[in-house]
């Protein structure tokens, strides 16, 4: 009996050091887009995701004891205008990750996942997130792998008297060859009404050779990303500085000739600042920001853009948006007022959408 016991005891001790959950998680987001000054002339649309990107995803964990624990995260994205997936010939375009997180150590994750620029952008310099047609995208390059990249291996330290730091590895997968590598950092300190986050992005985008084809250098693309927000209670400041230097560095969200004549340039040598805030307004809340992208490039392409929101909600999880933004291109720049989702067609936009969380 007592050997019985030792052994129904052992088992459950075993049991209770590696529990484990899967919740399943998501956004529904759908509006009216108007877009127009672009030389396609008006657009009025229904769009998935202006607001935040349309998704369904499935995150687990398990507890291997000892404050060590495994996860992962899988993540479609989903266009709720035509229902389909948001990237073709991809299922978990959005992320795909699987790590281990110490409570003292920190975590390691292998997979497709996001930049730390991205993620300084979204969660400390924007106050729209980087979405609707005020989002931070309409003049900072957050567009292609400056979002999120594939074969990535990242670190995120645990956070210490408010300090706390993040590393992305990308593999380029290329024999002997640096080609699509990407690197980048971040470290912020986060206490109380106070957050402020330093990011570091850099890519390679030479071409391998191939057989009897000769490869291609061009220079880093690099990305510096200084931002800070304030929160006061009454309303909440936003700040964020950006610089970009080298090869790719500021891909343009829209680079089809968005306005015709001849074509834009993305910028090689860069600099952009915003300024924003939101605030509580009635039954919801506003948001604006505004932007200056300076090219010191010889093309002069600067740009100066604005925008202006606001959030209600219906419940915790369902909220109506509005959103205007406007963007004044200087010397034959091409950018565009964009959304979450979608890069754009014109210098102005408006969105009218719902968003529900689950």
């Amino acid at each position: 009996m007592k050997k019985t016991a030792a052994i129904i005891l052992a088992v459950s001790s075993t049991a209770a050091c590696a529990q484990s959950s899967v919740n399943m998680y998501g956004i529904v987001d759908a509006a009216i887009v108007g877009e127009n000054g672009g030389s396609n002339g008006r657009l009025n649309k229904i769009t998935s995701g202006a607001a935040s990107a349309s998704r369904i995803g499935f995150r687990g964990t398990e507890d291997l004891g000892n404050g060590l624990s495994a996860f992962f995260t899988l993540e479609a994205g989903a266009r709720i205008d035509t229902g389909e997936i948001d990237a073709s010939g991809t299922i978990f375009n959005r992320q795909a990750l699987l790590g281990l997180k110490s409570k003292d150590f920190g975590a390691v994750a292998l997979g497709r996942q996001y930049t730390p620029y991205h993620t300084t952008l979204v969660n400390i310099v924007d106050p729209f997130n980087t979405g609707t047609a005020a989002t931070s995208k309409n003049l900072f390059p957050d567009f292609g792998s400056n979002i999120r990249t594939s074969n990535t291996i990242t670190y995120a330290s645990p956070r210490v008297h408010g300090v706390d730091a993040e590393l992305a590895y990308s593999f380029g997968e290329q024999a002997v060859s640096s080609a699509g590598r990407q690197f980048g950092g971040a470290i912020g300190y986060s206490d109380g009404p106070l957050a402020v986050r330093l990011a570091y992005n850099s890519k390679n985008s030479d071409v391998a050779a191939t057989g009897t084809t000769a490869g291609v250098s061009r220079s880093l693309g690099r990305n510096f990303l200084l931002g800070a927000n304030y929160n006061f209670g009454w309303i909440k400041l936003h700040a964020g500085y950006g610089v970009d230097k080298g090869y790719n560095s500021a891909p343009l969200g829209n680079a089809n000739n968005p306005y015709g004549g001849i074509k834009p340039v993305a910028s090689t040598d860069g600099r952009e600042l915003l300024l924003g805030f939101s605030a509580p307004a009635g039954p919801g809340t506003i948001l604006f920001s505004a932007m200056h992208k300076d090219d010191r490039t010889g093309n002069n392409q600067d740009a100066n853009a604005w925008g202006i929101g606001y959030l209600y909600g219906l419940s915790k999880r369902t909220n109506l948006y509005a959103a205007y933004g406007h963007i004044d291109n200087k010397n034959g720049a091409g950018y565009t007022v964009a959304n979450n989702t979608e890069a754009g067609t014109g210098n102005t936009g408006y969105n009218l959408g719902i968003r529900h969380t689950f």
